[in-house]
This record gives C-alpha cells, structure tokens and sequence, in this order.
C-alpha cells in the first residue's frame, strides 16, 4: 500500500470538483470561508477547473472534464494535497475516465473526500494501491468554529495525528441552510450498537486492513470491470479486512439489499468486522426493518464484532478514515478508539 506524504507546513491544498462544486449557497460562502481559514494557517491553495462550476448532471462538469481534472491534479505538482469540492449523485460516471494507471505512476498524493467521492477513495486503494482519507468535503472547513472532527481531519491531513476517538454528540438537524459557516449542531447523544449485543458491555477489538465507505456507491461498483476487490482481498488476505460502511439515499430495504448483493459477490470473504456509521434515513424503519435489523439480518453468521451507529456518515461528526490503512479498532459502551498503522 502506498502512503502520500502529509502536508508540510506551508504547503498547497488543493481542491477538486469530480462530484458536486461549490456553486450556490451554503456551499459557495463555506468554500470561501474554508480558503480563507486555510490560507490564515499559512497554506497556500490552488483550486481546479470544475471547482466553482454547476454544468453537469449530478456532477460539477462533464464525466469526461471531471475525470480529466482529478487525473491532472492527483498526478501534477499544482498542489501537495486535494480535497474534494462535495459529494453529489454521480461521480461513477466519471471512473472511465479517470487515469488509473497515470496515478499508480505518479508520486502518492492524499485524496480526502466522502460520500460520492466513495467512487475514488475506494478505487484508489484497489485500483492503485493508494491510501485515500474519507474525510469531509471542502465546505466543511468554513466552519466558523471547527468542531473537533473537523480538527481531527486536518490533524490527520499534515500527520499529526494517527488515533482519533468518537465524539460527544451527533447532529441530527443542521444550521448550515441559515448559516453556511455554522459548526454542527449537536443535540444527539452518542449511542453505539453491537452485534452481538453482549459485546457492548464485553467491549470489542478488532485490526485488519480499512476498506469502505458509502454503501450507495460501493453496490453499483459490484461487477463492473473496476471491482478488483477480491484481487484486493486476497493480496492483503493475512491482514484481513474491516469494512466501514455508512449510506445516504438507501432506505433499510435498500440497505440490506446492497449489503446482500455485496456479500454474494464475494467482497465480505475475509472479513475481520465491521464499523458502520449512522444513515442518513437514521430512524426510517420499514415492514418491522429498522436499521440494526437491516444489518443483522445479512451479517449475523459471520462470526466477526460488528459496531453500529458509529460517528461516520452523513450525520455529522464524522472520525476521518484512511481507506487502505491498517486499523485497530476498539469499542466498548459508547466510547469507539480507532488507529492507523501505515503499513
């Protein structure tokens, strides 16, 4: 696994644009609030073409602009490090014309980015063998306040940190519609749930190699000829595997649909647990299926810790995750300690 060099002090943070830009509010006030909070750090910034742009579907530009634009900066020097604008609806779109083979060549650099941005944090690490972060877009930074995952993300993107812990809240509404600079709003206790459930008292620990992120993203990929996934698995077999997963538009149904489909496509073979976040329908059961049943009912005969309604996901906060990694996990009540060894 290849491991980019963190930002130095001083260094250019760079932004890209492969899924949604920052165009119209909040997210054109937060990205501009985020460049300026950067630059008073003393980094330079540099920002691609589709950055401020709103000419796709789903997407900032074209497939084919978004997949240039990304392949350039991940393999040119105009920045140390990149960030992507936000996530959108369809940056899978974008794959067949992203330069794999020109990024598994050049230089490591750190991608950070969530959500739709599943479709290269994920392929990243198996197509190139790249550790990737899935970490908060770039409007996040425009907090006028950061909360401490968004410190934790920064501290994580120059190498100051390698161990993170859950944090005291989660946001279940947010101010950013009245202000785009608002910090979250936390109102929610922090909750985890474990199958099986004696394991909550007991306390977990898991290690094995990171891979994830949005359950929409990772279904469609299933089968296509970007999925090396079990090429991947079985590469890194001795070290086993720790999914994280979290999803956005899938209801319960949806859930348990792409967690079948991903088991039966071999991609759950090797498993050594799971940590899943909070969906985004958080609270939406369906027929009797809540979200724990949703996963339960795929996941219980694999025999490995599995830890829900962990701080990942599209309700924030969210601890940053480098796809690729080899994590230990620990987790025990509500408290959740996750660290990355780079190897």
């Amino acid at each position: 696994m290849r491991y980019p060099e963190f930002l130095r002090k001083g260094g250019t943070v760079g932004f890209v644009a492969p899924s949604f830009g920052c165009v119209g509010e909040p997210y054109e006030s937060a990205f501009n609030n985020a460049l300026k909070i950067i630059e008073s750090k003393g980094y330079k910034t540099w920002l691609g073409e589709n950055c401020r742009k709103a000419e796709g579907i789903g997407i900032s530009s074209s497939p084919e602009k978004c997949g240039r634009e990304l392949s350039n900066a991940m393999t040119s020097d105009s920045s140390d490090v990149l960030i992507s604008c936000g996530g959108g609806e369809l940056m899978c779109e974008d794959i067949p014309y992203i330069d794999f083979d020109a990024i598994k060549a050049a230089p490591p650099k750190w991608f950070m980015g969530y959500s739709d941005n599943t479709n290269f944090t994920y392929l990243s690490a198996t197509l190139t063998d790249t550790a990737a972060i899935y970490g908060p877009c770039a409007g996040t930074f425009g907090q006028k306040k950061w909360h401490k995952a968004v410190e934790d993300a920064w501290a994580l993107l120059s190498g100051e940190k390698l161990e993170f812990t859950g944090y005291d809240g989660w946001e279940k509404e947010s101010l950013k519609d009245t202000d785009p600079l608002a910090s979250y709003n936390i109102t929610e206790k922090e909750s985890l749930y474990f199958l099986p459930t004696k394991d909550k008292e007991i306390g977990i620990k898991m290690e094995g190699r990171l891979l994830g992120g949005c359950l929409d993203c990772l279904n469609i990929l299933v089968g296509t000829k970007f999925d090396k996934t079990k090429e991947f698995i079985e590469k890194y077999k001795k070290d086993g595997i720790i999914w994280f997963l979290e999803a956005c538009d899938l209801n319960v149904m949806a859930m348990s649909r792409a967690l079948w489909n991903l088991m039966e496509a071999g991609w759950f073979e090797g498993a050594a647990g799971f940590i899943i976040g909070r969906p985004y329908h958080f609270d939406e059961p369906l027929m009797r299926l809540d979200r724990h049943g949703a996963v339960k009912r795929v996941l219980k005969d694999m025999g490995v810790p599995i830890v829900m309604d962990i701080d990942l996901g599209h309700l924030p906060p969210a601890i940053p995750i480098i796809t690729g990694a080899i994590g230990r996990v620990e987790a025990k009540g509500n408290d959740f300690r996750i660290s990355y060894e780079l190897s």
